[in-house]
């Protein structure tokens, strides 16, 4: 098959190798002095820093799911980049890892060069906040797999912690306190069900304005994933646990860093839902507890915290501007995350 029968098949090569030039670009622009290696290599390098004694990688996987369509629909291409680095570190930041490396993948069907440029820019962007490099990813062309317009994003991290300091959750004891973290929005996750109340019940455009967010609808939806590494890396030695509240919510996140004969009690009048999960719960009309099966409901991150270290770990977090809250304890009983 020539060039010419590839393209009329739907992948344009010249397209293709003239966002990928750009893209090295990017990359080039995130490398640290752990970086190795060179840009455009079959594979990424990047050394474990030297101050590790027993040093233990940390890697995770995960994509942004279906937020990729509300951004398409708002033709905002760079911030879903951002989202999967910040995703990503907080899924590493949970064990106490530092990120060091990160690689992506979009897989896509008529993406322009600026558009796909502008993906990998909010990657690089996320990357450069954490002092981490970008070593590479793939950007494939699959017009058989994906309609016009449509793409996929996902991302791998590569983080590193001292054994000795690597937390699972082992070490929450009963009278530790819960701090909460509040989220930027819906993070990553809930976009499916989100999607169905706002633009198939409702009907509503990414233009619409919400009186309750006082922002447009797309706006409301496409807030950048928070990351919360500044807020909790200064005094992740002080802390017992630590869950990113993704998709499953609260409780479905939370109870998988507790030891089997601990509960966490989560008091429910500690903080206020923002505006946009409310919107949703009633303007979709969902259960309560779907609500908190599906959505953060506000509260991106839960770290269990000794009573005699919770003024410091809150302490850092306002470093950063970011202000938490007590949300609950630990208290003794079968695992799980009952609600008050």
């Amino acid at each position: 098959m020539t060039d010419r029968q590839y393209a009329a098949a739907g992948v344009d090569l010249t397209a293709l190798d003239a966002a990928k030039r750009r893209i090295a670009e990017l990359v080039e622009g995130t490398r640290t002095p752990l970086s190795r290696g060179l840009v455009r290599s079959f594979g990424g390098m990047v050394r474990i820093p030297d101050s590790y004694r027993q040093p233990v990688v940390v890697m995770s996987t995960d994509s942004v799911g279906t937020k990729v369509l509300v951004a398409r629909m708002a033709g905002v291409f760079n911030g879903v980049g951002e989202d999967i680095v910040n995703h990503s570190v907080n899924d590493i930041l949970v064990h106490g890892a530092q990120p060091i490396a990160f690689q992506d993948y979009i897989g896509s069907n008529g993406l322009t060069e600026a558009q796909l440029a502008d993906i990998v820019e909010g990657v690089a962007r996320g990357c450069r906040a954490h002092s981490m490099a970008l070593t590479g990813g793939e950007t494939a062309s699959l017009p058989d797999i994906y309609a016009p317009g449509d793409y996929d994003l996902a991302g791998t991290i590569v983080g590193v912690v001292e054994e000795s300091a690597a937390l699972h959750g082992a070490t929450i004891a009963a009278g530790d306190v819960l701090v909460g973290y509040p989220s930027s929005g819906l993070h990553t996750n809930g976009y499916t069900l989100a999607r169905k109340i706002c633009f198939e019940r409702l009907k509503l455009a990414v233009d619409s304005r919400l009186s309750e967010t006082g922002t447009t609808l797309g706006e409301a939806l496409l807030a950048i994933h928070r990351s919360y590494y500044r807020a909790l890396a200064p005094v992740l030695d002080r802390v017992h646990g630590v869950a990113h509240i993704t998709g499953g919510g609260i409780g479905g996140n939370l109870v998988r860093v507790l030891p089997s004969h601990l509960q966490a009690v989560i008091d429910t009048d500690s903080w206020r839902w923002p505006p946009l999960f409310t919107f949703l719960m009633t303007a979709g009309h969902v259960s309560l507890d779907e609500m908190r099966e599906v959505f953060n409901l506000g509260v991106g991150l839960v770290a269990a915290v000794p009573a005699a270290a919770v003024d410091r770990v809150r302490a850092a977090a306002r470093d950063v501007g970011l202000d938490t809250w007590i949300t609950g304890d630990i208290r003794a009983g079968p695992r799980g995350v009952r609600f008050t």
